[in-house]
């Protein structure tokens, strides 16, 4: 984990925050104290993703302690957390914005507040064009769990430290009336066979033409074939991503050594017809066919600058090819066959690899392992639904 995420800005950085605090009560100070030092502790021992979200919960939490609530947060009790969810709920208007926007500008070393900036953030479906409404904000079932996740943590640390004697998080979940129990038939967000050979078609396209796509159509064939998060090609703080990680066996078989979520590293497998596409994305950039080890290259390099990529630069760059597969596809055989790469993510690929390897008979076992799931039945439940598939067939023998 990086300096600048253990060591946060100090609060005179914030001159908008000082200046709150200063008039405030006191209790308010503390509370600010208590969250920076549960984010320091997050920072030093958990993911950055997971760092950058219980930030973003603990900073929302804090603000309506301060500015609605106003009680110390060692005081709650169950009915508070409760009438906190209730506000993330159907919060006021002005505490929504329409676009992800930064909290502060950065003026003379000061931290300045972004007055476009505001706690929820109104999300609208990729693809979907029509003009977001404030009024019909909701959160979502996953935004939920994690603002219970991460004020459930803070709460911990606290009584951890003997901030407070008791947490009231755990026991307001069984009571938010929010909270729906998910036993849905779950639908794997991915490109179809075909729809993946039109994507890599086109990434093919686009680097024949312009040689600056070639780290597009590396990083697709990547994603897809190999299973992998975004992030897992990211240049981090703590894992730089670099091509003596692809690493050869006694047996003449390629792996990948990948860092990812929960700080695991592990070996995904590299078939053959992979092998032709990390050769000519090497040949471009100048180096030799295929790794040795102790090669110190990133994986994906900067066009310009040295070092790898982020995950945001990263997921630009496949962005650039879904937009132009759905140009293609649109002239070519209409909208709604091209609506697809419209809805698509870079996580899409990943499942598409998955579930396109189960379909072709790959053991379940296998693709678990390199997928870097904790068990076999994660894979089962996210990708092939074998139960549900079941009493589907089993229903289509119902007659009218």
């Amino acid at each position: 984990m990086s300096v600048d995420i253990v060591k946060l800005p100090k609060i005179e950085e914030f001159p908008d925050l000082a200046s709150l605090l200063a008039d405030a009560d006191e209790w308010k100070s503390k509370a600010w104290r208590w969250g920076h030092e549960f984010l320091c502790y997050i920072g030093r021992n958990k993911s950055e993703h997971t760092y950058t979200r219980f930030r973003s919960e603990i900073e929302k939490f804090l603000l309506w302690a301060f500015l609605i609530k106003d009680k110390p947060i060692d005081e709650y009790r169950k009915s508070d957390i409760l009438e906190y969810i209730d506000f993330c709920w159907r919060p006021p208007l002005t505490w929504i914005c329409l676009s992800n926007v930064e909290k502060f500008h950065l003026k003379g070393g000061l931290y300045i507040s972004n007055p476009e900036w505001a706690p929820f953030r109104l999300m609208t479906a990729k693809g979907d064009n029509s003009k977001p409404d404030k009024k019909k904000y909701h959160p979502s079932q996953e935004t939920l769990q994690a603002s219970f996740t991460a004020v459930n943590a803070f709460y911990k640390h606290l009584t951890d430290e003997e901030y407070c004697y008791g947490n009231p998080v755990q026991i307001a979940k069984k009571d938010c009336r929010y909270l729906i129990r998910d036993a849905q038939v779950k639908d794997v967000k991915r490109l179809s066979q075909d729809q993946w050979q039109f994507l890599l078609q086109v990434a093919h396209a686009m680097a024949d033409e312009d040689s600056r796509y070639e780290r597009s159509l590396f990083l697709i064939a990547s994603l897809k074939t190999l299973f992998l998060r975004i992030s897992e090609y990211s240049d981090r703080p703590e894992w730089s991503p670099t091509m003596s990680h692809f690493w050869k066996d006694n047996d003449n078989n390629w792996w990948l050594k990948i860092y990812g979520k929960g700080r695991k590293v592990r070996d995904i497998t590299v078939p053959p017809s992979f092998l032709a596409y990390l050769t000519r994305y090497r040949q471009h950039r100048g180096l030799n066919k295929l790794p040795v080890a102790g090669e110190n290259h990133p994986i994906i390099g900067k066009i310009r600058g040295r070092g790898g990529m982020t995950a945001r630069q990263l997921s630009r760059l496949v962005q650039e090819v879904f937009d132009q597969a759905y140009e293609q596809m649109k002239a070519r055989y209409g909208e709604d066959n091209a609506s697809k790469f419209k809805e698509a993510t870079t996580h899409w690929l990943r499942h598409t690899g998955a579930s396109l390897e189960i379909e072709r008979g790959r053991a379940l076992k296998d693709v678990s392992e390199d997928l870097g799931h904790a068990s076999m039945s994660t894979t089962d439940t996210v990708y092939v639904q074998t139960d549900d598939k079941k009493r589907a067939a089993s229903g289509k023998e119902r007659s009218v």
